[in-house]
């Protein structure tokens, strides 16, 4: 894939992905600062309810390029996609994904899977009727390191897990490192509901709560605390910025294991920060993924006689499959990979339980 550093910013784009014949495969950048595209022009095509972003592509690549101002127009002219990947802004994700469902492609969906738990069920119901391959893109699941603590926990190398902390640190609202969200669309929607935002919760903490529950197991209760930083009714031009900037939740698996989940947007000093601590009955083991010092493939454990000493070996993990290539692979074998869309509306259920614990002030069951 070449990268262009052209700047287009959408309203809305989701990516193409043919497997059997590859005339078609294009991929739009989903943070609106680069668009990546195939080797040949005549490969793209571009979907954009923005007329002037639209035409701004067919200018660049040229007449040849096929062009939909709608994904519904898209969607009837063709017919040839294996798959369809939906990076649209969340409150577009439904929809969109029932008409790809809908049309019988495969579909791999940005996260959140939708804003509400009764919508990713509705959604997660027809890709199981259709029988469609469906995948979910919690992006940091890419991580060696990450995919290497899941396997040893869950070969029970380590005993059960007793304790867990997970952490997810952003300082976007602190620091200028991705750009002024004062200033800018593709930071202000995220900060109001009005336009479709549950805030930090549904925009990074579902990765967070991803990464917990795929690695230790299902939480069966919790308690959440949602914080706006931001003063009540402040507003930047339509934009009402009322969604959380972060919370801090305690939580108990199902295996008997309890923790602490939290993630905020004013980790000052922390461009974009994951970590998770996993304390089992025989050891210990964590990763910490720093897209500012690109650490992706580093993993810690303490265990055999290193408990005694509170010392940790590091491990170096070899890099391990995207989820985009997890996907293709899942579409050429007809076998659908993880996470599907069933535990992308088990993930959006944990989020809806925050902002019910949240108001009620209260512990809350986490029933499916």
């Amino acid at each position: 894939m070449k990268k262009n550093n052209i700047l287009y910013k959408n309203d809305f784009f989701f990516n193409i992905i043919t497997i059997k014949k590859m005339k078609k495969f294009i991929v739009f950048d989903i943070n609106d600062r680069n668009v990546f595209y195939s080797r040949t022009p005549e490969q793209l095509q571009k979907c954009d309810i923005n007329e002037e972003n639209l035409h701004k592509f067919i200018s660049h690549f040229g007449d040849s390029i096929k062009s939909y101002s709608s994904a519904e127009q898209m969607l009837e002219k063709e017919k040839e996609f294996d798959g369809i990947s939906n990076t649209t802004p969340d409150r577009f994700h439904k929809d969109i994904s029932l008409k790809i469902i809908e049309k019988n492609f495969n579909v791999f969906s940005e996260k959140p899977l939708a804003e509400n738990f009764d919508d990713a069920k509705i959604l997660a119901s027809a890709a199981n009727d259709k029988k469609v391959i469906n995948m979910v893109n919690f992006t940091y699941r890419e991580s060696s390191a990450y995919q290497k603590l899941v396997e040893i926990i869950k070969k029970g190398a380590l005993g059960n897990p007793k304790h867990v902390s997970a952490n997810y640190y952003q300082s976007w609202l602190t620091s200028n490192k991705w750009g002024n969200w004062r200033e800018e669309d593709r930071w202000l929607w995220r900060l109001s509901t009005q336009h479709g935002s549950n805030g930090a919760l549904g925009d990074t903490g579902v990765h967070i709560f991803d990464f917990a529950v795929n690695a230790v197991g299902d939480i069966k209760q919790l308690c959440a605390d949602l914080k706006t930083y931001k003063e009540k009714g402040e507003k930047i031009n339509d934009y009402v910025l009322d969604a959380n900037d972060g919370f801090t939740s305690l939580v108990k698996f199902e295996n008997g294991a309890i923790g602490t989940i939290t993630n905020t947007r004013y980790a000052t000093g922390h461009a974009n920060t994951l970590t998770l601590e996993v304390f089992c009955e025989k050891g210990g083991i964590k990763v910490e993924l720093d897209e500012e010092r690109k650490k992706w493939s580093t993993l810690h454990i303490c265990e055999g006689e290193n408990v005694n000493d509170n010392t940790w070996d590091v491990i170096e993990c070899e890099k391990t499959p995207t989820n985009y290539f997890r996907f293709i692979n899942s579409i050429k074998s007809k076998t659908n990979d993880q996470p599907d869309f069933l535990h992308g509306a088990k993930i959006q259920n944990i989020l809806d339980m925050c902002m019910k614990s949240n108001d009620i002030r209260q512990w809350v069951d986490i029933t499916n």
